[in-house]
């Protein structure tokens, strides 16, 4: 190149909080993983009688801040990322995802104040405020096929609102009828994407595998998944709805015994990135056998509840936030050690939470604070390891 001939224009490398705000996984991950971890701590020191007060929504708070805090954080960096590949349509970044993540901080400061009204507009206010970032690149582009996600997303923000009018209106209603509502959705949630990406992912991670999705499974356990978030807001009682939720839930956990075993979880020991989702998605149909268990008062009913929340959502976005945050860096789909631990620590968090409560009746707040200590250290060793890539650019070059 001669001295008169004008230089290329170079393109700035973007800065690490311009990088931040390119994409909605990396500020929702960083914030979820670090709440998951703070949280938990916070309330297994609650639980042993270490710190007051749970602020505007009393004991329901630990419920609460697992599913509108933490979850819905994931499911938001998730679904905003999703959409803009589905889509080829942006979703909110820059200013606008600024104003997301400022709304779901709000939140969770507000629920630790006596500010209930403040508390419930602001924590409703965000899965609509998500609901609307990716309905419109959705509707934009007539991608019909993910419009349920906008309303399962509605259906999230009903639920927030009934835990939070239970205080406002001093009415004894239950709480556990909006954290019900709420569980159901994101059952529903968790079985549509795992469906979509765990055959997929173990094809492509695990050459000779041939996992399957029968038509007939498929709709029988994603229909009585529906069917259940149905029955859970009739308004029965007594034998009749124990009968019918009973039936219901034994059709579901029967759906997804064969559908999972359908993808081939058996062949993928040797791949973390790829055993993780497996593992994490055999905990729905024990969640759903244990609450047939907890429904005939044969076990306590918490202990189906945390299959679904510490063994299924938990190993579900421990394993979807290390591997779309590799992904969407640029960096090879391989788990290294420390995602490995992230996995063992989130999951084994799940199993002494939820058997060792049966195995161990006289040690059940030994085996709270150890699992508590478990999920904190998982999702903290994943925040340190991944605040570093989710803060830089991509090492590809690409956008994103």
């Amino acid at each position: 190149m001669s001295a008169s001939t004008p230089a290329a224009p170079v393109s700035p490398v973007p800065s690490r909080p311009t990088v931040l705000w390119q994409l909605g996984f990396r500020p929702f991950f960083l914030l979820a993983g670090a709440y998951a971890s703070l949280s938990i701590a916070l309330w297994g020191a609650r639980y042993a009688g270490w710190l007051p007060g749970y602020g505007a929504i009393g004991a329901a708070w630990h419920a609460h801040e697992m599913l509108f805090g933490f979850t819905v954080a994931v499911l938001t960096g998730f679904l905003f990322t999703a959409v803009r590949n589905w889509t080829a349509l942006p979703t909110p970044n820059g200013g606008w995802l600024m104003a997301f993540a400022a709304l779901w901080i709000a939140g969770r400061v507000a629920v630790l104040t006596p500010f209930t009204g403040v508390s419930m507009v602001l924590n409703t206010a965000f899965p609509i405020a998500a609901a609307v970032g990716i309905a419109v690149p959705l509707v934009r582009s007539g991608n019909r096929r993910n419009y349920f996600f906008v309303g399962l997303l509605a259906v999230i923000a009903i639920a927030v609102l009934g835990v939070h009018l239970v205080p406002l209106l001093d009415r004894q209603l239950p709480a556990r009828i909006g954290i019900r509502t709420a569980l159901d959705a994101m059952l529903v949630i968790l079985a549509v994407m795992g469906g979509r990406v765990i055959p997929m992912f173990t094809a492509n991670g695990i050459p000779g595998t041939t996992p399957r999705r029968h038509p007939v499974v498929e709709r029988t356990a994603i229909g009585a998944l529906i069917a259940l978030a149905i029955v859970d807001v009739l308004p029965l009682e007594g034998t009749p709805l124990v009968a019918l939720t009973v039936a219901t839930l034994g059709l579901a956990a029967a759906g997804h015994v064969v559908r999972w075993w359908l993808w081939q979880p058996y062949r993928t020991g040797r791949v973390p990135l790829v055993w993780v989702l497996h593992a994490a998605y055999a905990w729905i149909p024990i969640h759903l056998l244990l609450r047939v268990a907890g429904d005939l008062g044969v076990l306590a009913a918490p202990l189906a509840t945390h299959a679904l929340t510490a063994g299924a959502i938990g190993g579900l976005t421990i394993g979807m936030m290390t591997r779309t945050s590799k992904g969407h860096t640029g960096r090879p789909l391989l788990a290294d050690a420390a995602d490995t631990v992230c996995y063992l620590l989130v999951l084994g968090a799940a199993v002494v939470r939820v058997f060792g409560p049966l195995l161990f009746p006289g040690a059940y707040v030994e085996c709270v604070l150890i699992a508590a200590a478990g999920w904190s250290a998982g999702f903290g060793l994943f925040t340190l390891r991944y605040v570093g890539p989710l803060t830089r650019p991509r090492v590809d070059g690409k956008p994103g």
